[in-house]
């Protein structure tokens, strides 16, 4: 937490965070032209917040692009939040809010977190219906094999599409597929209504990429959730789901226990 109290410190990185928070994924020569700063102080500044874990990047081409992440923010507030009053924690939350909330703009939800863990433990939570139905309330079947079909199997309900397909898999390295179909019962057991249902099948498919990175004793995990488009609604609601998914899935693994059951706004990603 040292690291990420230094990287906030100074208003010049402050003021790149408000900037991923307007608008997330930008390339360095974007954020270059939106701030008064030399190419190479943001660099150094982009530098410290990454170290800090503040900021992800993921590879786009040729470019690098920069998206927030609220990891160690949930994490400041998870220690600190209970001990002091709720007007000296206003400033805190206002942060932890505004960092989880991504613009309407997004077309993509990046989040890191790292994990006291192996990546063959990492692999098998991510892939084991035994596992994901612990933190998730869902299992997968498939064989994991790039282009093999998926069926979605949560409340008691299957969902199978052609187009839900594994599209990367390499163990304990990267896992990627494309996201699920609403249907009129996932919507049922999720409790949306048929207006957003009508919404959320209007837009084309996502698909969420799993990255895994050995460090030591941890294990760094980033989830790329893209190809939404602009406004996307089911964007929104992932990026609600996903901080309390991925940090009950840490729990999981780090002490065997799992976290009270999952918001119904979670649930609904």
């Amino acid at each position: 937490m040292d690291e990420v109290f230094r990287a906030l410190a100074d208003p010049n990185r402050r003021r790149l965070l408000d900037s991923l928070n307007s608008r997330n994924g930008q390339p360095l020569r974007e954020l270059c032209s939106g701030l008064d700063m030399a190419r190479q102080s943001v660099s150094k500044h982009l530098a410290v917040l990454e170290e800090a874990n503040l900021v992800t990047t993921v590879r786009s081409g040729r470019e690098k692009l920069h998206y927030l992440n609220a990891a160690p923010i949930n994490a400041i507030a998870d220690r600190w939040i209970r001990r002091y009053d709720r007007r000296r924690a206003e400033t805190l939350a206002d942060l932890t809010k505004a960092l989880e909330s991504a613009p309407m703009s997004d077309t993509a939800f990046v989040y890191t977190t790292f994990i006291r863990t192996t990546p063959e433990q990492l692999w098998r939570a991510l892939t084991d219906p035994a596992f994901t139905r612990r933190y998730w309330g869902v299992a997968f079947e498939t064989d994991w094999r790039p282009g093999s079909p998926m069926i979605w199997e949560e409340n008691g309900h299957r969902t199978a599409d052609p187009n839900q397909v594994v599209l990367e898999a390499e163990p304990y390295r990267r896992l990627s597929y494309t996201w699920h179909t609403p249907t009129p019962e996932w919507a049922a057991a999720a409790g949306i209504d048929d207006d957003l249902l009508t919404t959320l099948a209007a837009e084309p498919r996502s698909k969420v990429t799993f990255e895994i990175e050995p460090l030591g004793q941890t294990v760094k995990l980033t989830v790329i959730h893209d190809d939404f488009p602009e406004g996307s609604t089911m964007r929104r609601m992932v990026s609600s789901g996903w901080p309390h998914l991925l940090s009950a899935l840490k729990t999981l693994l780090e002490t065997g226990e799992t976290l009270p059951a999952v918001p119904d706004e979670a649930r609904q990603s």
